[in-house]
């Protein structure tokens, strides 16, 4: 006998924000087959050149969508938390994508089979509205991020990578060997030992054994680049609950 998708809560189910601004008859259809996971520091969940079998609403958790070239060098494109979804690929038409999935903050989150996603956003509903608009959202992030790392100082890049994982947890603690953060970066380790420095030197974290607590959010604010503030802002207009409701 098939085992039934554990669930959880409805409350924790709208902890995510594209589940929370689903339409009722949307969630109706969809929340059955929402099953729970956790998501565990470093897991992949997709990976180039491989079909889609789930897509993920993490609730806790933070994914980093990164690409690694052929000689190992990476740099992250984009962060995933409670605001989106894992898979946008799905429905855009492409079914892969060449970039990999990777759990950057552990936690938990819902995955729902692929097709059936894909049967709910080819009804042409709200959902399918809600999913685009995030689409462009994170392709806002993603540009912002490529403009980031050639233009501004790692430093800089630092600070903008904290304002927005923060804007995805509960706490202002992040867990984060400075090797990850380096490869979310795309800079050499020794870059972030010395940014990392520089903001703990300041009395803006406290940063030890992997282990990030931010200690004054508004000072780092006040050393971001506008590149924090852009992609906030345009997730903001796109993805707040006014804006959703807008499209129901």
């Amino acid at each position: 006998m098939e085992r039934k998708p554990e669930t959880f809560p409805l409350a924790p189910t709208r902890r995510n924000r594209l589940l929370a601004g689903l339409d009722a008859a949307a969630f109706a259809r969809l929340e059955p087959h929402l099953e729970a996971v956790p998501l565990a520091l470093g897991q992949v969940l997709h990976q180039p050149g491989s079909q889609m079998r789930h897509v993920y609403f993490p609730t806790t958790a933070i994914v980093s969508l990164l690409y690694v070239m052929e000689d190992g060098a990476s740099a992250e494109i984009a962060v995933v938390g409670n605001d989106g979804i894992l898979g946008i690929a799905l429905f855009m038409g492409g079914e892969t994508t060449p970039n990999w999935a990777v759990v950057q903050s552990a936690g938990e989150g819902y995955r729902i089979p692929a097709p059936l996603l894909l049967k709910e956003f080819e009804l042409a509903s709200t959902t399918m509205h809600l999913l685009l608009r995030y689409t462009q959202a994170l392709i806002t992030q993603m540009a912002q991020t490529a403009v980031c790392n050639r233009h501004h100082s790692v430093d800089q890049q630092l600070c903008r990578w904290l304002l927005l994982s923060l804007d995805l947890l509960p706490t202002n603690d992040l867990v984060m060997t400075q090797e990850l953060m380096a490869n979310m970066l795309g800079v050499r380790r020794e870059g972030v030992t010395e940014a990392a420095g520089k903001l703990q030197d300041a009395g803006l974290i406290r940063y030890s054994r992997g282990h990030i607590h931010v200690l004054d959010r508004a000072g780092i604010e006040a050393r971001v680049c506008e590149c924090y503030r852009v992609v906030r802002r345009e997730t903001d207009r796109l993805m707040a609950p006014e804006a959703i409701a807008s499209v129901r």
